[in-house]
């Protein structure tokens, strides 16, 4: 005899339902974003905006010593670090000051 495994929906913790999200977006009028932009808007330190430039996660390019993000890269990144948060909001990499 064969077993078969049923959870019930309502025992799976809420991290596993795929929720839908309205996607966020920046309303800036720059096509390219500073450090100082994306601090401002995130309400997060310098420290904090170039240690994830410097990982990668977020895509950029460095023009000597300053760092340019596409709005729509940045666009892009909240929406899929929210995606990735069991809550719904940015990591905490990103959210502490």
């Amino acid at each position: 005899m064969r077993k078969t495994f049923f959870v019930p929906l309502e025992s799976l913790p809420e991290v596993l339902y795929a929720v839908r999200m309205d996607r966020i977006t920046v309303d800036l009028d720059k096509p390219w974003l500073t450090v100082a932009d994306i601090c401002e808007y995130m309400d997060v330190s310098p420290f904090v905006v170039t240690s994830v430039l410097r990982t990668g996660a977020l895509p950029a390019v460095k023009f000597g010593r300053e760092w340019r993000v596409s709005l729509r890269d940045f666009e892009d990144w909240i929406n899929e670090e929210r995606a990735l948060s069991p809550d719904g909001r940015v990591s905490s990499e990103v959210s502490d000051k």
